[in-house]
């Protein structure tokens, strides 16, 4: 007679355990001190709703609370994102943290680093957030090292400044003027910085008036809200139950929307550029290029719907670099080679210029990787009042608060 026993289901440890390995594994977390907060802190406490295995995956992001529109505006970001973002930070015991954005499991993390000496103040605008955070960090042992604020991070929090490092789990389209006077000169932020509709988790070193990055990475974020809020708006090109394809706006240009709509409907151009990606490259580097150098760059959103009635190529949800120049268009593609390991950048275009404006994006996608394949954006964030003559050469995004400029070696 044969029996099955079956499995114990892994405990909360073991999963955590295995989450930190592969951590290690994809480089998110590398200094001694991260990898020991990850080992310890229990975050599944933070998502009792979910069970376990779920809540230590490492790309997974659990949405906590959405708004009227069904829009995630608060969550526990995936563990991955968040160890690199702590790396980013380059924490040290004893330092003191300004966290924008609350959750809890992220303020316990830079407790459990910056230890008894040191100081998390963890400010969110809406109070279900806040309270969810406390709670977590009481069962959790955390609550004598954070102090939890409901109120608007635009303002960070003067009371228990300066800081050493800022630390921003939303995603912002500037640099609020408290951040950085509230940093002591030579300290960090980390900030998921839209730029042009393109979000890149920054690390930005204080040097007076002036913030200039040393790490660039890709992610996203739920955005900001309260005074700080600016949001991408979407300009639909087709509107069909389920086949939605917009463009994401970002200060670009207001788009000819009659005109690029017959252009969607129009047959499609390609364009290839004989630049090829490995299958695990990621094209966020070429695509930072892109906004860089071209000035009508908003981003092509599209449902798998839309892909599926072949609409659109791409059904990327964060969208798709696309060059616009009146009423045609043009957005990045790729195409498999004989190597199966290897994919072709190219362009599809639309509308009545679609072959200039295909052949137009992918002369760009030639020069970065003929130039820049090796090297990485520099993101530098200047006061208001920098004239244009003083700036180095580079896209410059104006914003409400700072000068963002983004520059290459």
């Amino acid at each position: 007679m044969t029996t099955h026993q079956e499995e114990a289901p892994a405990s909360a440890e073991q999963l955590r355990d295995a989450m930190v390995r592969e951590l290690i594994e994809v480089d998110a977390a590398r200094s001694p001190h991260v990898v020991a907060a990850f080992r310890k802190v229990p975050r599944h406490l933070a998502t009792p709703e979910l069970d376990l295995a779920t809540a230590y995956q490492t790309e997974f992001a659990a949405i906590t609370k959405k708004d009227s529109d069904g829009v995630a505006i608060s969550s526990v970001s995936a563990a991955r994102i968040q160890a690199m973002q702590i790396e980013q930070a380059d924490l040290r015991p004893g330092m003191r943290v300004l966290e924008i954005g609350s959750g809890g499991v992220n303020a316990a993390y830079l407790a459990e680093i910056v230890g008894p000496e040191g100081l998390v103040v963890t400010v969110d605008i809406d109070h279900d957030v806040t309270a969810r955070a406390e709670k977590f960090l009481a069962e959790t042992g955390y609550d004598q090292q954070v102090r939890v604020v409901t109120a608007d991070g635009e303002c960070g929090m003067a009371a228990h400044a300066p800081y050493d490092r800022v630390l921003v789990t939303v995603q912002a389209a500037d640099i609020p003027p408290a951040w950085t006077e509230q940093l002591v000169d030579g300290g960090r932020i980390v900030v998921p910085l839209r730029m042009r509709g393109m979000t890149r988790t920054v690390a930005l070193v204080r040097h007076g008036d002036q913030l200039l990055s040393d790490s660039v990475e890709l992610c996203g974020f739920v955005p900001m809200q309260g005074a700080g809020e600016n949001r991408v708006r979407l300009v639909l090109l087709h509107d069909a139950e389920g086949e939605e394809v917009g463009l994401r706006l970002d200060g670009h240009p207001e788009p000819d929307a009659d005109g690029l709509r017959a252009a969607l409907r129009s047959p499609s151009v390609k364009a290839w550029s004989g630049v090829t990606l490995a299958g695990d490259e990621s094209s966020e580097h070429l695509d930072m290029w892109l906004t860089t150098a071209l000035d009508n760059l908003p981003l092509l959103a599209a449902t798998p719907a839309a892909r599926e009635r072949g609409l659109v190529a791409s059904a990327s949800p964060l969208g798709v670099p696309t060059l616009v120049d009146g009423d045609s268009f043009a957005y990045r593609t790729v195409r498999r080679t004989e190597n199966p390991d290897r994919f072709e950048l190219g362009a599809i275009g639309h509308g009545p210029q679609s072959q200039k404006v295909a052949e137009r994006l992918v002369e760009e996608i030639q020069v970065w990787d003929r130039e820049h394949r090796s090297d990485r954006a520099r993101i530098e964030i200047h006061p208001t009042g920098a004239p244009d003559g003083q700036l180095p050469s580079g896209r410059v995004v104006d914003r409400p608060h700072t000068r963002v400029l983004i520059t290459w070696p």
